[in-house]
């Protein structure tokens, strides 16, 4: 682990010493030994002690000399907005910034690693480590004889419509099969990850925000009881990975499409299986209104029926508000 790296899981612990304190509604003035961390994390106590002084310079928790560290607020008064904002890795910025470049047309369909590494300007590790994950999430392919090469996606504003028009027609059909059963703590769970995101100082990197609204919206397919429902979705999802983190880095779009999202959450929560449907149309009708095209440009797809007051799902009669929603959908 390189300095960079360590200096990250440092800012990873520090949050989940924040989390240990609110879940056991600690008070202020509570003595946080470092024994006593080490053994709920299950780490030691070096790096615990790393975290602490972390937590004590923005505040959270008191340094004494010679006593250690205390807690500086109430657990009722530590919320998520105060958690630490973690910084990149390497391999994190690498990504980001090839992701960016293949977005744009920058990079070719294929590549060497010397030619990654020329371009890149960086170590072996790094750029293997990269290309692993970019693998892995299958954004690229090892060739058969050298290099990497980018797998399709959707690279063109026809193929971004055809995608989105094949979305509205299946997923909010999805919730209204016979089959469909939501359960309640898996929709529990994924209330709670969107409003952590919410209240979190800053948006997190670009690949958890398309994790969480792919979880999303491959959760709602899965919900169906039809497997053929959770496959479409999941090729979909495979196919806009690349496309749409270009629309990650707007926070204000990133709150839009997370409320869009509890929206459906909380329509299925309280069973209405017909209001989330249409709630769900209009997400992703306003997602494709603000979607990034291949070029960068926002698709311009009109959005407005005669009335004024936003488009009219084909499910129901409940008016798509006129805004825009960002990449996530």
């Amino acid at each position: 682990m390189d300095r960079r790296e360590k200096r990250q899981a440092q800012y990873v612990l520090a949050n989940m010493v924040v989390d240990l304190v609110r879940s056991r509604s600690l008070k202020a003035g509570h003595h946080l030994t470092e024994q006593w961390l080490a053994q709920e994390l299950s780490v030691s106590r070096t790096p615990v002690r790393a975290a602490l002084r972390l937590l004590a310079d923005a505040g959270l928790v008191e340094s004494r000399a010679r006593q250690g560290f205390f807690l500086a607020k109430d657990a009722d008064r530590l919320d998520r907005s105060q958690s630490l904002k973690v910084p990149a890795t390497p391999e994190q910025d690498l990504y980001a910034s090839v992701v960016r470049d293949r977005i744009s047309g920058r990079l070719p369909d294929s590549m060497t690693q010397t030619e990654f590494a020329r371009r890149y300007a960086v170590n072996r590790i790094v750029l293997l480590r990269m290309l692993s994950r970019m693998a892995d999430e299958g954004l690229i392919a090892r060739n058969k004889g050298q290099g990497w090469t980018f797998q399709p996606g959707l690279d063109s504003v026809r193929a971004l419509r055809a995608s989105y028009d094949f979305r509205v027609t299946l997923e909010p059909a999805g919730l209204l099969l016979a089959s469909f059963f939501a359960d309640p703590a898996v929709l529990g769970r994924l209330r709670s990850d969107h409003e952590t995101i919410l209240a979190a100082p800053s948006p997190p990197p670009p690949g958890i925000l398309f994790e969480l609204d792919a979880a999303f919206h491959e959760t709602l397919a899965s919900f169906s009881g039809n497997a053929y429902f959770v496959q479409a979705v999941q090729q979909q999802n495979r196919l806009r990975r690349l496309l749409e983190y270009q629309g990650y880095e707007n926070r204000h779009r990133i709150r839009i499409w997370i409320a869009e999202h509890l929206a459906v959450l909380e329509a299925l929560a309280n069973g209405d299986r017909q209001q989330a449907a249409r709630r769900l149309t209009a997400h992703l009708e306003n997602a494709l209104s603000a979607s990034p095209s291949p070029d960068g440009t926002v698709v311009p797809v009109p959005v407005s029926p005669p009335n004024g007051r936003g488009s009219t799902s084909a499910i129901g009669r409940d008016p798509v508000p006129d805004v825009h929603a960002g990449a996530g959908s």
